[in-house]
């Protein structure tokens, strides 16, 4: 099984009018593939903020592989 890491971004302007994107929260998910991985993440983020749509905190959902077990 290949691992995941997910990350929810929420976007919001600074005090300069500048868009900067902000973390919402990152999971690191065992999945066969990447569209599981977010739909696990997506369940995780939900149900950690007691919300019933992950838009509702985050703007974007961004899906990486991660290669290997750091040495």
């Amino acid at each position: 099984m290949r691992t995941f890491l997910v990350t929810f971004h929420r976007t919001v302007s600074d005090g300069r009018g500048h868009d900067r994107r902000i973390i919402q929260q990152q999971s690191i998910v065992p999945a066969s593939y990447g569209e599981a991985a977010a739909d696990a993440a997506k369940a995780r983020f939900c149900q950690a903020a007691s919300i019933v749509d992950w838009r509702q905190r985050a703007d974007t959902c961004e899906v990486v592989e991660l290669s290997g077990q750091a040495a």
